[in-house]
Order: structure tokens, then sequence, then C-alpha cells
């Protein structure tokens, strides 16, 4: 596209000067904001960024660590900066969420909402409903304590007091990242009741409004799993879940296995992620290898060329809603819990990290001065994880320091919370 516009310039020129019979035709628009954003210009080396990772990998061997085990993209949205063996799959850790989380962007669309509905078989009468409760699910892989209140609340409004009958669970219901439906209807049926509340049940409710109430449902019978929604129900109430990029944000920040699952078996599996992803970022699939969503396992191997391309990924998806990829990845200066405690990144920088015995991984978007958004993984290889993670810090902040770093405000505000009761839809009855 850069070579039609410039051809077309210089043809411009001879024509006005009668040196070109050339018919000019309009430069389309549309194609070039549809185009591939992957297509780069030749490499252009940054020499000062070239010697920071030289001294990076330097390092290394002097504490005795092979530098061909460990692998190193940077580039920025135009070009390649630095590649040191960017495009072999290696063990990546939890960078995996990253496919997770595009693969699920490429699913669904940011705002999208799981939906949890509450079904009967029977009547309310008195505050007793005389049949059974039933819950489906469509896989909310954030349906914790403070949801299962709400909804508890909801019912409590709806005048129930007792269930005579049996607490029935379907397929797709996951509750405090459980997603055995047996263990989840039980968690449930806890939530419901706040007499039978655990510490940790009390815990999560001490961080919503001071004047949340507490349910107090006593469901009388078992909790039963059914594969399908039983006949002649009436739906009662829905309860939607936050938004896709919130629940992909707290996936990313405490890096939790069991939401990064949940997601990728919704998606088709860990081979169905893998290939969407790959399709969808113009690359081999040798270079994104998958056994799970979450990166447990060092069969879950990435490039780190395919992990920066994932992110440029997301980060354009993101763009129309308007997010980008700090929106769902762990930021410094804004997210001081989670993967982000003990790291001395520079405020502004947002990261994934990736961490197993023999692995640790740090990836993500430097917002800078001179090159706009740079984008790098670091994959290193070995058993001195701890010392990877020092050196990993120090490398982005010289990196950050050479592209001068841009100065990041954080937008606190927050439409929804955990629990917020505005996510309930009662039924018309």
């Amino acid at each position: 596209m850069l070579d039609f516009i410039g051809s077309s310039l210089i043809n411009l020129f001879l024509e006005i000067f009668g040196r070109s019979q050339i018919k000019l035709e309009p430069l389309q628009l549309i194609a070039w904001q549809n185009a591939a954003i992957f297509t780069l210009p030749p490499v252009q080396p940054d020499l000062v960024a070239e010697k920071i990772v030289q001294n990076y990998l330097q390092n290394l061997s002097q504490a005795g660590i092979d530098s061909n085990q460990q692998g190193i993209w940077l580039q920025s949205d135009w070009t390649e900066l630095v590649n040191h063996q960017g495009t072999i799959a290696i063990p990546a850790a939890s960078l995996t969420k990253i496919a997770t989380t595009l693969a699920a962007l490429l699913e669904w669309s940011p705002d999208y909402q799981f939906e949890t509905s509450i079904y009967t078989n029977g009547k309310i009468v008195n505050g007793i409903l005389t049949g059974d409760l039933i819950v489906t699910g469509s896989g909310d892989p954030f349906f914790v304590w403070e949801e299962a209140i709400a909804l508890g609340n909801a019912l409590q409004q709806l005048g129930i007091t007792q269930v005579q009958g049996n607490l029935i669970v379907t397929d797709k219901f996951y509750m405090n990242y459980e997603s055995d439906a047996q263990r989840a209807g039980e968690l449930l049926k806890q939530a419901f009741n706040a007499n039978l509340w655990s510490n940790e049940a009390k815990q999560q409710y001490s961080t919503l409004p001071p004047d949340t109430p507490k349910p107090q449902i006593a469901i009388l019978g078992k909790v039963q799993i059914s594969n399908s929604l039983p006949s002649s129900t009436q739906l009662l109430l829905t309860r939607s879940s936050l938004p896709l990029s919130e629940i992909l944000k707290q996936m990313n920040i405490y890096s939790n296995n069991k939401m990064a699952q949940m997601l990728a078996d919704l998606l088709g599996g860990a081979n169905q992620v893998a290939y969407t992803v790959a399709q969808a970022i113009e690359v081999s699939q040798s270079e994104i290898q998958l056994i799970n969503g979450s990166g447990l396992g060092e069969e879950n191997r990435l490039s780190p060329r395919a992990v920066c391309r994932m992110l440029m990924k997301i980060d354009s998806l993101l763009s129309t809603h308007p997010l980008e990829v700090a929106d769902l990845l762990p930021t410094a200066g804004r997210d001081r819990v989670g993967t982000m405690q003990n790291r001395s990144i520079p405020v502004g920088i947002s990261v994934k990290t990736g961490t197993l015995n023999r692995v640790s991984a740090l990836a993500g978007t430097i917002p800078t001065q001179t090159q706009g958004q740079i984008w790098f993984a670091i994959i290193n290889s070995g058993n001195q994880t701890d010392y990877y993670r020092q050196q990993q810090d120090r490398l982005i902040k010289q990196l950050a320091q050479h592209w001068q770093l841009q100065k990041t405000t954080f937008n606190n505000s927050a439409t929804s919370y955990l629990g917020d009761p505005k996510r309930n839809f009662q039924a018309e009855l």
C-alpha cells in the first residue's frame, strides 16, 4: 500500500510536467483501513535498543544462563526493532492467557455479558416456592460470592423466603471458579442463605455497599444436576455478568488459571484457541502451541513475535469501543495487586507475567513519546526465575528511559461492580 501511494505521487509529478500518460487511480482509503496490521516495512534497527538488549543478554550469560534459550521481540506499530530468537515457540507460562484473551475478543465483543437465569416449575405462595429452583448458566467465569448474593437478594425481593423443592443446576453454571456443577450448586445454595455463609462468604459480603441486604432463602431440597432445562418452567429473573472486558482484566491481573480455562473451554478448547489466534495474527501454527487456556505446563509454547502480534490485535479490536490493551492488562501505577506485586515496572506500562518452575516471561506495551506504542515480549527459560524478574524489570526501565515514557493518567471510574444489583432483570410473571 505504501508503495502504491509513493508511485501515485511520482506519476502525478510526471503528469504535471507532461512526461507521463499513466492514468492515476484514487487511493482506496477503505482498503488502507482494512489492511493487515502486521505488514511491516523492512526492519529499522534501533541501535540503542539493540545495545540495551545485548547488555541484558550478556548479564544472563555472566550468570551462567544460555542466551540461546531466551526469546525477545520488540517492535513499534510500524517496524520490528529488536529480535533475539523471536520467532521460536518456547514455554511461555501465563502469556498463554493473552491468546485466550484474544480468542475471547474474536468470539464476543468487549461489552458482551454472560447470563445466569433462574427458573421455577412451582408457584410462590406466602413466601414459599412450592416447586424447584432451577439455575441455568452460560459460562460466566466470574460468578462469585458477590454475584450470588445479589441474585439471592433479587429472589427475596420476589417474595421467596423458602424453597420446598430442590435446587437444580444445568450445564455451564460455574461459581467461585468451580466448573463442577454439583459443587457450584452447593455454593449457590449456601450463598442464598446468610445463615449458612462460610467465613469466605462473609468476607466477600463485607466488600459490598454497607446497605446491601443479606438473603435468607432456605432451600429444603437437595442440589441436583440436569443436562437441560426441565419442561414446564417459568423464568423468574436473569442476571448479567460484568462486561467481558472487565472479566478479562481481572483474569489477567490475578492470572487466574481457572477463569482462563473456563473461557478456553467455551471457545472450543486449547487447539481451537491456538488455531483461531494463529489465523487472526497471521503466523504459522508452529508459533502457537497450546494444551490449555491458562499456561499451566511447559507444553504451552509461544514465540515472542506471536505474543506481540496478539497484543497488537487485541488493541486493534478494542479501539472502537473505546478501550485499549492497557484496559485488559495489569498496569503499573494503577494495579498494585495480583501479579504487579513486587515488580519494579515504570508507571503506565501494561504487562502480562508468566511463571513456572523453569519459565519467567513478561510481555506488554510501553507508551512512549518518541516511538508511540512499543510492544515487547521477553521469555526466559531456566531455573533462576527470581533473577529473571529482576533483569526483566531492569531491561524495561532502560528501554522506557531510552524511548521517553509517556505520562499516563488513569480513569478509575467503573460503571458496575461485583454484586451490583442493577444487573438483575426480573421476568414478567
